[in-house]
C-alpha cells in the first residue's frame, strides 16, 4: 500500500473534503465525481492532493470500487463536521437575511431525518405549499432538550425509554441489525448475543437513539472499537473493515441489497424499536405541528 510522509501545509479545501465524504458514502470515486459534476481524472487528482496534504492514505482503490481506509474513516467523519459547520454558517446567514421565521420548527434524530422525515414533509407541503419549515438534525437527547426548551414545535426521536416532561406518540417501527462486510467471519453464520457483547464495535456517540438502544440490549458490552458522530460515518467504517456495527435497517438497506454489507443474525437478541414524535407535555398540538404528526402517523399505518 502506498504511504505519504508527514507534511505541514495549507489546510484542505472544502471541495476536496466534500469529495472524500461522497467517496465514503457512495463507495466509488467515479460516482462521487459524477455527483459533484467533475471529471473522474480531476477528482482523482484532487483526492491525491488531499492525501499528500494530510500525509495519510485515505482511500483504497480497487476494481470493485473505492473504500475508505481506517484513517480515511476518521478523517471523513471530521471532514463531515467541517462541512456541516460551513453549511450551518451559510444557513445562519440565510436566516439572518430572511424576513420571517419558520412557521413550523422541527427537530429529528438522524435515522428519522435521513429516511422518513423527507417523505413526511413533502406530503405536508403538497397540501401547504406556502408553509415554511425549519428542520434541525441531531441526536435523540438533543431533540428532547430542544422540545422541552420550546426551541422547536415538534421532535422525532429513536431513543427507547421514558421521556420526562414530554408527550409522545409512536410514528414508525424500526429494527437494528448487526452488519459486517462480505469478507468478515460472521458473514456466513449466526452469532450469539454474548459473542456480540465481547466484540468491540463501531458505535454512534452517546445520546443517539441507536447507541441507547444498543446499550440497553447489551449492558455488559465491551468498550467500542470506534465512536463516531453520524450513521453515515459508522456505515463507512464497517465497509472499510474497521469493525462490525449495529445500525438501523433503514440506514443500510441499499448496502444490504447491493452486497456491500451483510446482516448477521443474532440468537437471543431483540433489536426492534419504535420511533416517536414528541412535544411539550400537557400541551395539545395545533396547526402545522399537528398536521405533520397526522401525516407521519398515517404514512406509518400504511407502511410508507
Amino acid at each position: 500500500m502506498k504511504s505519504y510522509p508527514r507534511t505541514m501545509t495549507d489546510p484542505p479545501d472544502l471541495a476536496s473534503l466534500r469529495l472524500l465524504v461522497l467517496v465514503g458514502e457512495l463507495g466509488s470515486l467515479g460516482r462521487a465525481a459524477q455527483e459533484l459534476g467533475v471529471a473522474q481524472p480531476s477528482a482523482s487528482k484532487r483526492l491525491a492532493t488531499l492525501e499528500r496534504r494530510l500525509g495519510l492514505v485515505l482511500v483504497d482503490r480497487g476494481r470493485r470500487g473505492s473504500v475508505l481506509t481506517p484513517a480515511g474513516v476518521v478523517v471523513t467523519e471530521r471532514a463531515r463536521r467541517v462541512l456541516d459547520e460551513m453549511a450551518g454558517l451559510l444557513a445562519g446567514a440565510a436566516a439572518l437575511r430572511a424576513s420571517r421565521e419558520a412557521e413550523l420548527r422541527v427537530a429529528a434524530s438522524m435515522t428519522v431525518a435521513e429516511h422518513l422525515a423527507p417523505g413526511w414533509l413533502a406530503e405536508l407541503r403538497r397540501t401547504r405549499p406556502d408553509l415554511h419549515v425549519g428542520l434541525r438534525v441531531t441526536n435523540s437527547v438533543t431533540v428532547a432538550r430542544l422540545v422541552r426548551e420550546g426551541a422547536v414545535d415538534l421532535g422525532f426521536v429513536e431513543a427507547p425509554g421514558p421521556l420526562a416532561r414530554l408527550s409522545a406518540r409512536e410514528v414508525a417501527a424500526d429494527r437494528l441489525a448487526v452488519v459486517v462486510p462480505p469478507g468478515h467471519r460472521w458473514a456466513r453464520r449466526p452469532i450469539t448475543a454474548d459473542e456480540l457483547a465481547r466484540t468491540p464495535l463501531v458505535v454512534r456517540e452517546r445520546g443517539s437513539g441507536t447507541r441507547d438502544t444498543l446499550d440497553r440490549a447489551l449492558p455488559d458490552a465491551c468498550p467500542p472499537a470506534l465512536e463516531l458522530g453520524s450513521t453515515t460515518a459508522v456505515r463507512g467504517a464497517v465497509v472499510a473493515g474497521v469493525a462490525p456495527a449495529v445500525l438501523s435497517v433503514l440506514a443500510v438497506a441499499l448496502d444490504l441489497a447491493d452486497g456491500r454489507l451483510v446482516e448477521v443474525p443474532v440468537e437471543g437478541l431483540d433489536l426492534r424499536r419504535v420511533l416517536r414524535a414528541v412535544w411539550p407535555g400537557g400541551r395539545r398540538l395545533v396547526g402545522p405541528a399537528a398536521e405533520l404528526l397526522a401525516v407521519a402517523t398515517r404514512r406509518s399505518s400504511m407502511g410508507a
